[in-house]
């Protein structure tokens, strides 16, 4: 959430409500009459360079993240992200295209520097294949991973932790998968893709906003720092473990994922409390990461529920 947008809350209450409704304007289609904005042309214009500045930032030295298109930008204000600077494009402005209205709406009401950009500014600043109708700049806060353990602790969580899953896609989709089941978290080894990289954030859809994210060193150091933390450790492999449905999910639990290729360093294997496979059909060597992950957080999901549901009447003890 942007200081300004803060600062307006203070002075009036309801005005959180203004961005919930702009950015609710966009996802029904409603058309909106945008305000004039001032229009940069060049690529060597100083919020430009400071866009580009970010995508060359090191992975574990960011401060802020790229946020590349007009569904990654809503999702980034409905989570309250405080939101730097955005950039839209001046074609899709002047054409009151009415996302790109109900976006610049939602900015001027969260305090956010706003700006239009022609053809070839949105070209150097998008990271898209076609050039985004929107780009903004946004405040990285990383999530301390012994936080996040403490967290699943308290909790009796389930966090996922892809270990050596390299494509941005796939890391996104676990993340969205996370999301959708419940999960604590998801903590990604130096091993994978950067979880805050444009492609990845635009694989998760907006979860990377909505659930804890870390960014770790290698794989074994997670496994002994949810150790110490008090969580188990649970390494899944496409074959050789015990069955997916046979496991204790209910327990604080961390659940590697290995990468497309390789699987889980053996490391990583030999240092988990459990070894898990998901039952396939002979002939079938693997599922996909992203795939594999949203069946364990969903079976995790399963039984903390019916651990949680009282049992029936007839079946309660004396």
């Amino acid at each position: 959430m942007s200081r300004a947008f803060m600062r307006a809350m203070d002075r009036d209450p309801e005005a959180i409500h203004s961005v919930a409704q702009f950015v609710e304007g966009f996802a029904t289609g409603a058309t909106l009459t945008a305000p004039a904005l001032e229009t940069i042309s060049s690529r060597q214009n100083p919020l430009v360079i400071r866009f580009r500045e970010v995508t060359r930032a090191r992975r574990r030295a960011r401060t802020h993240l790229l946020l590349d298109g007009v569904r990654l930008v809503t999702d980034a204000l409905r989570a309250m992200v405080e939101i730097e600077a955005a950039i839209v494009a001046q074609a899709a402005f002047r054409q009151s295209d009415p996302a790109v209205a109900a976006l610049v709406r939602a900015c001027q009401a969260a305090g956010v520097a706003l700006v239009a950009g022609s053809e070839r500014v949105m070209s150097a600043v998008s990271r898209a294949a076609s050039p985004s109708r929107a780009v903004a700049l946004a405040t990285h806060c990383p999530i301390a991973v012994d936080d996040l353990l403490r967290r699943t602790v308290l909790a009796r969580g389930c966090v996922l932790a892809p270990a050596g899953v390299q494509d941005p896609g796939n890391l996104g989709a676990i993340v969205r998968a996370a999301d959708a089941a419940g999960a604590s978290g998801v903590i990604v080894s130096a091993e994978s893709a950067d979880p805050f990289g444009d492609k990845a954030l635009r694989g998760a859809m907006g979860s990377t906003f909505r659930i804890p994210v870390a960014d770790v060193g290698r794989a074994d150091d997670l496994a002994a720092h949810a150790a110490a933390a008090g969580c188990r450790v649970v390494a899944a492999t496409p074959r050789g473990g015990e069955s997916l449905y046979a496991v204790d999910l209910r327990p604080p639990t961390v659940v590697m994922i290995g990468g497309e290729g390789g699987g889980i360093d053996p490391g990583v294997t030999d240092a988990a409390d459990v070894i898990l496979s998901i039952p396939m059909a002979d002939g079938v060597d693997s599922l996909n990461a992203a795939v594999a992950a949203a069946l364990v957080a969903y079976e995790a999901r399963r039984q903390r529920t019916a651990a949680a549901r009282p049992a029936p009447a007839g079946m309660a003890h004396p």
